[in-house]
């Protein structure tokens, strides 16, 4: 080997490390292996940065927008009524809700697609009384599967195109990726929706009590503020202090007059009632440290913790939301928004003990308190995803056909070749913005940045490990180990080590790193780059083993309740079901 090429390798398995740590984001890493690359010299300075005008990763900002606009425009609420007359039939919504969030993750980002479904799935789990986890990882898996079927249903697939543009002059069309892509998804989700989620074991497919989950009247009390008190024209905040922020004046009674969530800034009068959410130690540092006084103990219900104004939600942290690693404390809930956080839920049970210090993870449901414009502005502002169900405004359907129109026509445009697929898209996000369907900081909000960042780092990452030869030693190994059994086994072992290796990094980057090796590997063997292509399309995007092969994974870790080593209890099986049906498929399709 060159000493370029032991950099890149080098740079290449230190990344991978990285990535399977976790300890660094892996926006992060992937920006440290181009700059290793760069300051080496194994990659040229007038290529820095070129992967971020990489068509790929414009199509999936623009994507990503996309996704938000349908999203605005009351897709959720669409799917609501479609799942309806499901109530109550648990194995039938299993399969329509799968079915559902494949279909969407074709045409649109499959977590955002997972996102819009999530709320649906939680929410008739909880109502019908079945686990979430029955639900939850078959429409991980559901969102994924369904990406493989159209050219933007995955970045993998994007990628992939572009490399095939590259070395032809001639890009995958948009439908190009169905005839492969769509039975393998549909027999997926036939195995997950059917047979999956009962290898799934059994402690995880046990209901949680929904009622216990949240129930927070159990740490509420009920204290009187005496006509002398010392408290008397003291702010709100002053009381929560007592218990040092670890409890929440959450209602106040000022004779006839009922206000529920008052701001923190507020002032206490003689007399007042302050109905407090707090757990028995920090209830105890209030009383200790205050004259104020409990009075007799009475049954209150989630129902006397809203009203008209005021309301309770259930939210979701999703990956990268702003409350992601951190406390409501260092996010200001209660003093800036004017928002409480009643209680936390992680991996299907209540998070007890002081919340203000709790660092919220991806897959934490919240119940939050507050005016209903406040906790609306907050779960935009942090990025969270509602369970409750949500009203159809007036505006919402109009606004919901003029986004679908837009995107429609951008797939027109795509499909009879009047626009390459990132001008169209990037028109289409353009549109939705001037027409009023997002606003005007919405699309900032939209998009994953954390992935353009991987995308557009790892790209010359790829181009230095083909320029130095990398790639070319790749293919050399892989011949060697399948020796004489010609280009089926090596199709057959090029998609299982994509499969692993997607399990373990971001499946675009793993594409990016593959793709290379695919058409090298044509090269020598003589036969079409497009089967091999193919195969690492269907390899990239299905990582199913582990919770951190995919964002979809990664997000419904601890709502459904999962462990690291429940996924490949049903991942395994999917994996081997995919190979068995996609190579054959492949080979039809598109033969050597």
């Amino acid at each position: 080997m060159t000493i370029d090429q032991t950099v890149v390798f080098a740079t290449l398995a230190a990344a991978l490390v990285l990535f399977v740590w976790g300890r660094f984001r892996y926006d992060l890493v992937a920006m440290m292996a181009l700059l290793a690359v760069l300051l080496s010299g194994a990659l040229p300075i007038e290529r820095a940065f070129e992967g971020f005008a990489h068509p790929a990763v414009i199509t999936v900002a623009a994507v990503l927008v996309i996704s938000r606009a349908l999203q605005q425009a009351g897709l959720v609420d669409v799917i609501v009524r479609v799942l309806a007359p499901l109530a109550g039939r648990p194995s039938a919504q299993l399969v329509v809700q799968t079915a559902i969030v494949a279909v969407l993750s074709a045409f649109m980002n499959n977590v955002g697609a997972l996102a819009l479904m999530m709320p649906v799935a939680l929410r008739q789990a909880y109502r019908d009384g079945y686990s979430p986890a029955i639900a939850l990882m078959p429409l991980a898996f559901g969102s994924i599967l369904g990406g493989l079927a159209t050219l933007i249903g995955t970045p993998p697939n994007l990628l992939i195109s572009t490399f095939r543009a590259r070395e032809t002059g001639e890009a995958f069309g948009m439908f190009a990726f169905a005839p492969v892509g769509a039975p393998v998804a549909l027999a997926g989700i036939a195995f997950v929706a059917l047979i999956g989620w009962r290898l799934l074991p059994k402690d995880r497919r046990a209901a949680p009590d929904p009622e216990r989950l949240f129930d927070v009247t159990a740490y509420v009390t009920e204290l009187r503020v005496p006509e002398e008190s010392a408290l008397a024209g003291s702010a709100m905040s002053e009381v929560e202090a007592l218990a040092d922020g670890d409890a929440r004046v959450i209602g106040l009674v000022r004779g006839e007059t009922r206000r529920l969530a008052p701001r923190a800034h507020e002032r206490m009068e003689g007399g007042d009632l302050l109905v407090i959410e707090a757990d028995a130690s920090a209830l105890k540092a209030v009383v200790s440290g205050s004259d104020l006084v409990l009075e007799e103990e009475q049954e209150i219900s989630r129902d006397d913790l809203k009203n008209d104004e005021v309301t309770l939600a259930e939210v979701i942290v999703p990956p990268g939301s702003r409350l992601q690693g951190r406390s409501s404390t260092t996010m200001r809930l209660r003093s800036v928004h004017g928002v409480n956080l009643l209680a936390i839920a992680r991996h299907g049970a209540r998070v007890d003990g002081r919340l203000s210090e709790v660092r919220l993870q991806v897959g934490d449901v919240l119940l939050l308190q507050g005016p209903s414009e406040r906790v609306a502005d907050a779960v935009g502002e942090f990025g969270l995803l509602p369970l409750a169900q949500r009203e159809v405004t007036v505006a919402k359907p109009t606004r919901l056909a003029l986004s679908a129109s837009i995107f429609g026509v951008a797939i027109a445009a795509v499909v009879i070749g009047l626009l390459p697929v990132h001008v169209a898209f990037a028109t289409a996000a353009v549109l939705m913005v001037l027409l009023g369907v997002l606003g005007r900081d919405e699309p900032y909000e939209a998009i994953d940045w954390p992935v353009i960042v991987l995308l557009g780092a790892m790209i010359p990452v790829g181009t230095a490990l083909e320029a130095t030869g990398g790639t070319a030693l790749m293919a050399d190994a892989v011949i060697a180990l399948t020796g004489d059994l010609g280009p089926l086994w090596v199709l057959v072992a090029l998609m299982v080590v994509t499969m692993m290796l997607s399990d373990v990094i971001n499946n675009n980057a793993t594409a990016v790193l593959m793709a290379p090796l695919a058409i090298d590997l044509a090269g020598r063997l003589g036969v079409s780059m497009d089967p091999l292509l193919m195969a690492v399309a269907i390899g990239a995007s299905c990582a199913f083993l582990t919770p951190i092969g995919h964002q979809s994974n990664t997000l419904v870790l601890k709502p459904g309740g999962y462990r690291f080593g429940d996924y490949w209890r049903m991942g395994l099986p999917l994996e081997i079901v995919i190979v068995v049906v996609s190579v054959p498929l492949i080979l039809v399709v598109w033969p050597w």
